[in-house]
C-alpha cells in the first residue's frame, strides 16, 4: 500500500454511511446562516465621523449644498425654466419651494 493512500476511517476518506442509497435523491440538509453586521456598521460609521473631523458642521454642509443647488439652476432661459418646471412637476428633480428655479 502506498504511504499517501488514505486508510479506511481516515478523516479525508468519505464514510460509506454518508453515501446516498441507490435510487434515493440527494437532498442536502439546510443550515441556518446568519451574519450580524451591526458591529461592522458601527465601526464603519465611527471611521466616517473620524475622517470628517471634529470641525465638521452638518448644518453648514446642508446650507452650502442648498446654495450650490440654487446656483446650478440659476439664470435659466425661458425654455430651460419650462423643462426644469416639468421635471420638478414629474418628481424627477426636487422643488425649491417656490416652484421656480433660483434666478
Amino acid at each position: 500500500m502506498h504511504p499517501d493512500a488514505p486508510t479506511p476511517g481516515d478523516p479525508d476518506e468519505p464514510d460509506a454511511r454518508s453515501r446516498p442509497a441507490a435510487g434515493r435523491p440527494v437532498s442536502p440538509a439546510l443550515t441556518d446562516f446568519a451574519v450580524d453586521l451591526t458591529s461592522h456598521e458601527l465601526l464603519r460609521r465611527a471611521h466616517v465621523l473620524d475622517a470628517l473631523g471634529p470641525d465638521w458642521d452638518p448644518l453648514g454642509a446642508l446650507r452650502d449644498e442648498s446654495a450650490a443647488y440654487g446656483l446650478l439652476y440659476s439664470g435659466l432661459s425661458e425654455e430651460q425654466q419650462r423643462v426644469y418646471d416639468d421635471l420638478v412637476a414629474a418628481g424627477v428633480l426636487p422643488g425649491t419651494g417656490s416652484g421656480r428655479a433660483a434666478t
